[in-house]
């Protein structure tokens, strides 16, 4: 028994190293594979590759040792180095605070660079003083021994091609000094990485050029158009109504657009009409055969969006029991119409992005792909030049969506076209509901006075509701909302805090009143002199304003809160409050 111990003593004395050396392993392949984790979640977190390299050198550092880490890339791309030329290049990203005027020779040797420029070799030095001389060291490394770890960067395009290079240092002094084939792998895995997200800026970048390019050659033609057509008739679309410069300026935008393949963006208040709009770019275009298909982006979650506009496989998910085709093939040589573009989630922008730019998409379970041609027409009222700035909007999808912005002006914006829009809602109501009922004059000056920042979407309700409550035939003045004190956007308008609204026209930068001013209402006179309304609040006390305004309005509450700037209920509340009796007249 005693012989057999010290067998075992001697075998794990010997075994010890070798067990040691497993550890060591060990930790240094699991501080590998989260080094490789974290940088994935880097590249993914951020839309320009660039900008995550300053978090994935120093992830490098963290993880592996591998410390002062630097990106160049060349500053003309033209594939020169091929032939022996070295282009300049310029140090992209660090590890490290650096200055902008810096010599690039601070973060890379230029002897390191040049070798990797020329060759497309990876580069290991294990004592870079001493194979390329001291004054190779960047300075800030000077005073102790390093390694040096460098890769080349290939254009995917032009594989012949160097593009840039990526370095980093390990210093002698580290536990663990040298370099080994793991941190080339790490190291040829990052820049294949960066490769790839370069390819993909670039196309961004020149489908940005050609986007913006055909944007410039619409606007010059439309200029020298309208140019060229200031004596011609106004211009007009089957369902648009109005006559005012504004409208005219958006039909005559609209139909020369039409009769392109260009992607249109709408741009608009709520209720401004941009569906009547999206159809009539398809109806004046080559595709008006074809299907229109329309989708409202706001009212579907991400993953029913994603089966509304790509389709699904049966048996995809838990009741999708039969194929279904989406809206993306339904509108096949057709225009698709994408409402509330805005509101899509980041993670649909990258699966619309695609279908927008390559033409084709897989159907939700399915794995074929299919190949359609769509015109796309979106709209929005939101702020997408905000929205891509913040990082909630994808830049190279606003520049594939946004090649022709068509503006629609607000309802206030077209004050002339107010009168018409009205007759034709009152019209449609008449047909529908087999009535009669007209406006008189003083109701149409009044409904035309309103500014109405829920846009045409507000004007047709306003015109409902006063027909439909209309005690005869013809529709007088004190009969509408808003001379009764009732008026929706009045309510809207006193809950605003100012900042934001879901209604465009009640956002912070317009004014909208209260209620549109009676013929009734005292006017501030030209030259200047207060109303006798003024005069009364700047005079006397808050109860004395309160008797006068009614007398002004006849004792008509709701006439005396429009005078005042307050609601009925507030107006009844201060008479009860005042002790006022109101009067019979």
């Amino acid at each position: 028994m005693t012989m057999l111990a010290q067998e075992d003593a001697t075998t794990s004395t010997r075994e010890a190293p070798f067990r040691a050396d497993f550890k060591v392993r060990r930790m240094t392949e699991r501080r590998t594979i989260d080094a490789i984790y974290e940088v994935s979640k880097a590249f993914a977190s951020v839309p320009d590759p660039i900008a995550a390299m300053p978090d994935i050198l120093g992830v490098l550092s963290s993880f592996l040792d591998l410390r002062h880490g630097a990106l160049a890339l060349l500053t003309e791309p033209d594939g020169a180095a091929s032939q022996g030329v070295v282009n300049p290049y310029t140090i992209v990203a660090t590890a490290y605070p650096r200055r902008a005027d810096a010599p690039v020779s601070d973060a890379i040797p230029e002897a390191v660079a040049r070798i990797l420029f020329r060759s497309g070799v990876p580069l290991i030095s294990h004592d870079l003083a001493d194979e390329f001389g001291p004054e190779t060291v960047p300075p800030r490394l000077r005073g102790t021994g390093h390694s040096l770890i460098a890769v080349p960067l290939r254009d995917p395009e032009h594989s012949v091609f160097v593009l840039g290079v990526l370095c980093a240092y390990r210093s002698h002094d580290d536990a663990n000094a040298g370099l080994t084939d793991g941190d080339l792998k790490v190291l040829t895995m990052i820049g294949s990485l960066l490769e790839q997200a370069l390819r993909f800026r670039r196309r961004i970048a020149r489908d940005r050029e050609r986007a913006l390019a055909d944007a410039r050659r619409l606007i010059e033609a439309a200029r020298a158009q309208a140019q060229a057509q200031t004596d011609d008739p106004p211009v007009s679309l089957e369902g648009i109504v109005g006559d005012s410069p504004a409208i005219r300026g958006v039909i005559a935008q609209v139909k020369r657009v039409a009769g392109t393949n260009a992607p249109v963006l709408l741009r608009g208040e709520s209720g401004t009409g941009k569906e009547l709009f999206a159809r009539a770019v398809h109806t004046n275009s080559a595709r008006a055969k074809r299907p229109f298909v329309s989708v409202n982006c706001a009212a579907l979650s991400e993953t029913l969006l994603e089966s509304e506009l790509f389709g699904h496989e049966k048996g995809a998910f838990t009741g999708a029991n039969a194929l279904k085709k989406g809206r993306f093939e339904l509108a096949d040589g057709g225009t698709l119409f994408l409402d509330e573009i805005g509101e899509i989630s980041p993670t649909f922008q990258t699966k619309l992005l695609r279908v927008l730019q390559e033409g084709e998409f897989e159907r939700v379970g399915g794995v074929s792909t299919q190949r359609v041609d769509v015109r796309l027409v979106a709209a929005t009222n939101r702020d997408l030049e905000a929205a891509v700035a913040d990082g909630s909007f994808r830049a190279d999808l606003y520049f594939r969506i946004c090649v022709v912005p068509v503006v629609l002006p607000p309802l206030r914006d077209r004050k002339e076209d107010i009168q018409p829009l009205a007759q034709l809602f009152l019209d449609e109501f008449n047909a529908e509901n087999g009535t009669n009922v007209r406006f008189a004059p003083d109701a149409f000056e009044t409904i035309c006075a309103c500014r109405f920042p829920g846009n045409v979407r507000e004007l047709e309700n306003c015109v409902q509701r006063a027909a439909a409550l209309s005690d005869g035939e013809i529709v007088l003045s004190d009969e509408l909302a808003c001379s009764q004190g009732s008026c929706l956007s009045a309510e809207l308008w006193r809950m605003q805090d100012g900042t934001s609204s879901p209604i465009g026209g009640l956002a912070s930068g317009h004014t909208i009143p209260l209620a549109p001013v009676s013929p009734a209402a005292p006017v501030s006179p030209a030259n200047g002199e207060r109303s006798p309304v003024a005069r009364r609040k700047t005079a006397n006390t808050a109860r004395d304003e309160l008797v006068a305004a009614m007398e002004e309005a006849g004792w008509v509450q709701a006439k005396a809160a429009r005078l005042l700037g307050m609601t009925p209920r507030q107006i009844a509340y201060a008479l009860q409050k005042h002790g006022i009796e109101i009067r019979k007249i």
